[in-house]
């Protein structure tokens, strides 16, 4: 009886190490499987690729960082490089509104960056730093998107990279392809012309000016300024195709200066002027008098939001104003009825002020 169970037992014990054994075997083979198949499983879903993309692609594109930090304004945002004496695109904002912008590449390179010139009806920038880049995208190159394509948005988002760090990548599809239409009370946009639209969330502080690519690393727009519906409050996730902005570049760089398009804008029944706001400026003694206040009427809307003398008015509802003209010509396309927002100037403080309706 003795014999028998150990007999057993043995027959037992011999199983199961047969099996443990076995099931160790499927095991490295079926790692070895998977570890040799990753590349090409890799490759066939587009994720080699476009790993390999992203890093060429960060080559050609900055990190920039220039005036803001005050009352929730970004100090940074993004471009890309776009000749081979280091000329930048990126978008026209606040970020720009100092002598110097400094551009730090992804291997930490420091460049010292100027405005060349900006288009107000694109609301882009070209900035120059005399020094050849490692990389840039040659916009003569671009392709236009299709719907349904594959891309990659590079970008400082969050101003997550400061230094020799990568920049933000971004994988996502173009969803779709329409006209951006400036709709007053609901999508506040000076632009109006066609976008990428996308369905990964490219609309956060410092994307704006980074490079929209295919999964080949072809240039296919560069991602806008964040906008937001304020009716529905929602986001657009967008970019402006390569060829919406191609010739005004080139005019850019060749020394000329863009004016802004009276068509762009909607001309109101009831317009908004200084009187209205309660504003005073300076005398406009000059070609191009700086709109400074000189002073606010006790009890006026300018009042009730904290406008003060001495204070530079830079921006209306994100269009650049660089005169008492450009002011007072702005203000005849907001309704008194509308929300109206300035970027003042006040001594070494940007500070944003709101007027609702």
């Amino acid at each position: 009886m003795m014999d028998g169970n150990l007999d057993r037992r043995v027959t037992v014990e011999v199983a199961r190490w047969v099996f443990v054994l076995r099931g160790a075997w499927c095991m490295v083979v079926w790692a070895w499987l998977v570890l040799a198949g990753l590349p090409s499983w890799a490759e066939d879903a587009g994720l080699g690729s476009a790993n390999r993309i992203a890093v060429e692609v960060e080559l050609k594109t900055v990190k920039l960082y220039g005036a803001g930090g005050f009352r929730g304004l970004d100090a940074y945002q993004s471009g890309f490089f776009i000749s081979d004496t280091g000329h930048i695109l990126t978008v026209w904002s606040t970020v720009l509104d100092v002598d110097r912008v400094v551009a730090v590449g992804s291997d930490g390179s420091r460049y010292e960056a100027s405005v060349v010139g900006i288009d107000p009806n694109l609301e882009i920038a070209v900035l120059t730093t005399g020094t050849r880049p490692p990389a840039y995208f040659d916009l003569d190159q671009a392709v236009e998107g299709q719907v349904g394509w594959r891309v990659l948005a590079v970008s400082n988002l969050f101003g997550i990279a400061t230094g020799a760090e990568m920049s933000s990548v971004q994988r996502g599809v173009i969803m779709a392809i329409t006209d951006l239409q400036a709709r007053r009370g609901t999508i506040e946009s000076v632009y109006r012309g066609p976008v990428y639209v996308l369905d990964t969330p490219t609309n956060n502080p410092g994307a704006a000016g980074g490079a929209l690519v295919d999964l080949q690393g072809r240039l296919l727009g560069i991602l806008g300024k964040e906008l937001r519906d304020t009716r529905a409050n929602i986001w657009l996730n967008y970019a402006i195709p390569i060829s919406q902005v191609r010739s005004s570049v080139q005019k850019i760089m060749q020394g000329e200066s863009i004016q802004r398009l009276a068509e762009s804008r909607q001309p109101v029944d009831r317009p908004m002027d200084l009187d209205a706001l309660g504003i005073v400026l300076v005398p406009d003694v000059l070609a191009k008098t700086p709109p400074y206040i000189d002073g606010v009427y006790p009890g006026s809307r300018a009042a009730e939001v904290g406008l003060q003398p001495d204070d530079l008015i830079l921006f209306v509802n994100n269009v650049r104003i660089a005169s008492q003209a450009d002011l007072r010509d702005e203000l005849k396309y907001i309704d008194r009825a509308d929300r109206l927002v300035m970027l003042v100037q006040r001594g070494n403080q940007l500070v944003e002020i709101v007027l609702n309706p």
